[in-house]
């Protein structure tokens, strides 16, 4: 028989991807993540609407998401390496093009969709590498990967706030275009897992549909979205992502409307990196430690998060709109540190990279939809409070799929034990057993 070894080291070279990582989170989501500090300079260069400057952070949000199925596919056909590299030149053109302030349907299409696309191309990968480098300290391993985008983001909110005050919003864009160069370097560090095959009898081990396991190496698996508990994953993803890209982008102007200055309403920002940055690892850790499902364990913090969304309008000042942004951070970080690693919960980790990608794909439409409608609601109302209410509203309801998800996920554990076990991630344990 034939069979496909795959084998996480679990640790040694995997911890120099995971440093890797760290520095792609950083110079993607971080970047994105400080985004709101260019919000009203933006919007008073192209003297426009709330809701017209929202398109350009949607566009970013939405054209990540849809490149994700087309990063998956790459990164199986050529390599994960080659795919964050070329992220890498993608996003800094981006940025280097908005620098030069054409016009907004340039920034559209630089800041939006090249930046964006950059980012996928990136992001994706590198998250794919440290999935399948690591198995028992995978929780760990990613919380400490995806913590690189909280701790760039702590120290790009103040220098960022410097770069406009210096260069323009042109030339920070500039400069933040030169950072992501480095992309490349740390896409070179991605080193592929190489694999390796052994027979026994001359059959090949076959799948559940009597397909070889070797032939599906390098082909995005579709069929993947027939899974109703993927489905029902990816409407809590697109329900999230409604919610998850408001805050960061109106906490800025929102502390500004209540008279605080730059550099303080700069400093909410880099307080909630902090607090995101020890929701990650608090999460990992707890997540690894496998007290409770991670399904469940996320319900909890997706909910808790919506609710700290929705009473964060009552913050008035400076001392307690930093108190719930620190909550709001920290049970972010929560969210992020375990909702990625359980798509390996719903279809293994065969079916990782084509899962992530899917969630991704269909994720786009609630990134997109979600800033220009908060930016709707904020010029309908003259009001900053009414995109909280809507961030929150969405964060609350998308963790009662996740409620779904988790129940569907424990009945068919019991009713096909053997499909959910460990050895998922290991097609060969699987054969081993069948040929005893």
């Amino acid at each position: 028989m034939e069979r496909y070894l795959f084998n996480p080291p679990d640790g040694g070279y995997g911890w120099v991807v995971v440093t890797s990582a760290f520095f792609i989170m950083g110079l993607t989501a971080a970047v994105h993540k400080n985004f709101g500090l260019f919000f009203l300079e933006i919007q008073n260069h192209y003297n426009v609407l709330t809701s017209t400057t929202s398109w350009v952070t949607s566009t970013t949000i939405a054209v990540f998401h849809l490149g994700a199925p087309l990063a998956s596919a790459l990164s199986m056909h050529l390599s994960h390496r080659t795919v964050i590299m070329v992220g890498g030149l993608l996003a800094a053109s981006g940025m280097i093009i908005g620098s030069l302030g054409l016009s907004l349907p340039w920034m559209y299409l630089s800041v939006g969709v090249l930046q964006g696309l950059g980012v996928s191309f990136s992001w994706l990968p590198a998250n794919s590498m440290v999935s399948h480098y690591f198995k028992r300290w995978r929780p760990i391993a990613y919380s400490i990967a995806s913590s690189g985008e909280c701790v760039f983001a702590m120290g790009f909110s103040p220098f960022f706030q410097w770069l406009i005050d210096s260069y323009s919003w042109q030339g920070s864009l500039l400069i933040i275009g030169g950072l992501q160069l480095n992309l490349c370097v740390c896409g070179a560090l991605m080193r592929p897992l190489q694999s390796t095959q052994t027979s026994i009898q001359g059959k090949p081990v076959l799948d559940s549909k009597g397909e070889s396991r070797t032939s599906k190496k390098g082909t995005f698996q579709w069929r993947l979205i027939q899974k109703p508990e993927l489905l029902l994953y990816i409407m809590f993803a697109i329900l999230a992502a409604a919610g998850f890209f408001i805050p960061p982008l109106f906490l800025v102007p929102y502390a500004n409307s209540l008279g605080m200055g730059q550099y303080w309403a700069a400093s909410v920002l880099s307080v909630l990196a902090l607090a995101d940055l020890l929701g990650r690892l608090a999460c990992g850790w707890l997540a690894n430690l496998r007290l409770v499902r991670n399904l469940q364990l996320l319900t909890m913090v997706v909910i808790v998060l919506g609710v700290v969304l929705l009473l964060l309008p009552v913050a008035q000042s400076y001392w307690t709109i930093l108190v719930f942004s620190s909550l709001y951070g920290f049970l972010f970080g929560c969210v992020v540190a375990i909702h990625v690693t359980s798509i390996v919960d719903i279809v293994g980790l065969d079916g990782f990279d084509s899962g992530l990608g899917l969630f991704m794909l269909f994720r786009s439409s609630g990134g997109f939809v979600g800033p220009p409608a908060a930016g709707w609601l904020v010029d309908w109302t003259h009001d900053f409070s009414a995109a909280f209410y809507f961030s929150g509203i969405c964060l609350v309801l998308s963790g009662v799929f996740v409620v779904l998800v988790d129940r569907m996920v424990e009945k068919k554990k019991l009713n096909q034990p053997d499909s959910f076990t460990e050895t998922t991630d290991h097609p060969i344990h699987k054969a081993d057993s069948a040929e005893v």
